[in-house]
């Protein structure tokens, strides 16, 4: 039986991260430092879905520098409204690099470059400001 366990992402700001993806709804469900490998992990989940679906942030304490978020690909999250998440992540200073135009779908990307999609539980009426926004960036 295979059960998935989490997706890893290296972050260079942990709490900056973590702020992050509590605009989305993440709660930080774990946390461990390894002082002898001189790292901390972080567990987020969705509300309800700790041990379940998680994103695990690798901190590693000595700078590194990292590239190829776009080459991961997204982390995908079902919201229960598409416009006031992109509205929290937007007041936060969060870029929407792609606006949810359609009331359905968004991009956007966290601190350290990640892509991560957010999909509307549902379909919302086209609204604006949203509708008539253009894409910026890459996602």
């Amino acid at each position: 039986m295979t059960k998935y366990l989490h997706t890893m992402i290296r972050v260079t700001d942990p709490d900056a991260t973590v702020r992050f993806f509590s605009l989305i709804g993440l709660e930080e469900v774990r946390r461990f430092d390894n002082e002898q490998g001189r790292f901390t992990l972080i567990f987020l989940a969705a509300p309800g879905q700790d041990g379940v679906a998680e994103v695990e942030l690798t901190y590693n304490w000595d700078p590194q520098e990292y590239s190829g978020g776009r080459n991961f690909g997204h982390l995908a999250y079902r919201v229960d409204n598409i416009y006031e998440t992109c509205q929290r992540l937007m007041d936060a200073g969060v870029p929407i690099n792609r606006p949810p135009r359609d009331g359905h779908m968004a991009f956007v990307r966290s601190p350290d470059g990640i892509s991560v999609e957010l999909l509307q539980d549902g379909k919302l009426p086209v609204q604006e400001p949203w509708a008539s926004m253009s894409n910026i960036g890459s996602w």
